[in-house]
């Protein structure tokens, strides 16, 4: 019988595409991870401010993750695939090659990560039109945009080089065309990067002010004119290519994807909380947010009308629940931004070593070094002398400033352990101040939220948690599943293969 019951589980892949790595998922239909894999994928650096990715090394990433996940299992009971991603900009000659962002000429590095920031010219002009699709952006569009980077391109590349490109895709609608070998976008990406809106679709006249008409011109092709919902199936399924590639059968449903914030929102948002006493409970799901906490962290709420929250990215109608708005507040550098305080700190060859020596994260030991040095006070008391500005890397939201830099203030001549331990601290907490700030800004504007939902790899963090439930006072949720995104990424493949009716009876 146990057999019986094993042969008739359907599965899902879900893949997801952070900054630094690929993870691939094997999920039941129950909602369970039965099967993870993980790979490193590349980043070059050229120049401060300049981020780039090779789509074929990414390519290559999900397809060696996803052949392990899937590995043993018969292929028959795998019935969708689905793909979220970050929001960078991958470009394709016509004959969908490669094609260079860079003045090198190295056509491998085709992909513009999200959090470059080289189009700031570009984005203030963009700015200073005051144009209205401007409305749904906070009223500043943000340079991590994909509308600053085409123009950045177009300025600052060869003209014969503009003329070559055939195709710009938002990373996750990459991955979907390399699967199905069709163009269509999802309407995640294109309204949550691209100004597309889900009742007007293109705004002529915004392409046409900031210097990018040609996109018009050609009907809008090399950006996508065939725009679909996250979740619904594309094309027909896994290509017989695509299929050989990923180690599945060809012709399994492949879904509109997501942005991999937006996954995990979709992962986490709608999660049962009955009996744990929390105020959202037998509330509707917009008294709640999903912040999802990684490289950069981004904060998911939903709304059934429209909501202009000045400086929050949005409202989008449908980029992540289907039917009601979202708005997306952000912090551009969080999990970067602790690793890159902690480990440029004298004391960190000091610390990698003792947490090597105690077979624990050089994370856990900090942690667990905070406990020792504290007194009679709360770990939080520590840093009363000690404060951290967050925005190394400009600030998303509410700010929207992307020339603001970080600060450190209360440094001493101490080097050791315990001025890294605390900077550590001041570091976190100034997180948790920026997600405060942002939250007051969405429930100024006229968001009700009483409870944090929090998935990503900073949600594994015990110190990240509760430092964001005593600085915001508002309860914490964290998944059973620790790999939300995934699921979310799977809830979208499970949905194209028309097992469930809409992606709200999957979540």
């Amino acid at each position: 019988m146990h057999s019986e019951k094993q042969a008739s589980v359907k599965y899902y892949v879900g893949i997801d595409v952070g900054s630094a790595s690929v993870r691939a998922a094997l999920v039941d239909e129950f909602g369970m991870v039965v099967a993870h894999a993980e790979q490193p994928i590349q980043i070059w650096e050229p120049q401060p401010d300049h981020y780039e990715q090779s789509s074929a090394d990414i390519w290559a990433a999900c397809c060696s993750v996803t052949k392990k996940v899937v590995c043993g299992v018969d292929a028959r009971q795998i019935r969708g695939i689905g793909f979220d991603a970050t929001c960078s900009l991958v470009v394709v000659d016509k004959q969908f090659q490669p094609l260079a962002v860079n003045c090198e000429g190295q056509n491998h590095r085709n992909v513009i990560m999200w959090m470059d920031h080289r189009a700031v010219s570009q984005v203030e002009r963009i700015n200073a039109t005051q144009h209205r699709v401007l409305n749904y952006v906070g009223g500043v569009m943000s340079v991590e945009m994909q509308p600053p980077k085409l123009l950045w391109i177009k300025e600052n590349l060869q003209e014969s080089y503009w003329e070559k490109a055939g195709y710009f895709f938002d990373l996750p609608d990459f991955l979907s065309w390399k699967a199905t070998g069709v163009t269509a976008r999802s309407l995640c990406t294109v309204v949550c990067k691209w100004t597309y809106t889900s009742d007007g679709g293109w705004d002529d006249s915004f392409w046409k002010m900031i210097g990018l008409e040609d996109l018009v011109k050609d009907k809008y092709e090399k950006i996508g004119n065939h725009v679909l919902s996250p979740g619904e199936s594309v094309g027909k399924g896994l290509t017989p290519e695509a299929a050989k590639d990923l180690g599945l059968p060809e012709g399994i449903a492949v879904a509109a994807s997501l942005i991999d914030a937006h996954a995990g929102g979709l992962g986490v948002i709608g999660a049962d909380v009955k009996g744990h006493n929390l105020p959202c409970e037998n509330q509707p799901i917009t008294s709640r947010i999903a912040m999802i906490c990684g490289t950069s962290s981004c904060h998911m709420g939903v709304s059934e009308t429209p909501i202009f929250v000045p400086g929050v990215w949005g409202p989008y109608f449908s980029a992540m629940v289907p039917g009601l708005w979202l708005n997306e507040g952000g912090q551009s550098a969080t999990g970067k931004l602790i690793d890159h305080v902690v480990r440029g700190h004298v004391a960190f060859p000091e610390l990698q070593s003792k947490a090597a020596a105690s077979a624990h994260s050089i994370y856990t030991y900090l942690n667990s070094h905070l406990d020792l040095i504290k007194k009679s006070l709360p770990v939080g008391f520590l840093t009363v002398d000690i404060h951290v500005w967050p925005d190394f890397h400009g600030n998303r939201s509410p700010l929207t400033d992307l020339t603001l830099k970080g600060m450190v203030v209360g440094l001493t001549l101490s080097g050791g352990l315990d001025e890294l331990a605390l900077i550590y601290l001041a570091t976190i907490q100034a997180i948790a101040l920026g997600t405060r700030h942002i939250l007051e800004t969405m429930q100024a504007a006229g968001h009700h939220i009483n409870t944090l939902f929090l998935c990503g790899g900073l949600s594994k963090n015990p110190l990240f948690v509760q430092m964001h439930a005593d600085i915001t006072g508002k309860p914490v949720v964290l998944s059973k599943e620790v790999e939300a995104v995934l699921v979310g990424a799977a809830i979208l493949g499970a949905c194209a293969s028309g097992d469930f009716a809409s992606i709200q009876v999957c979540s």
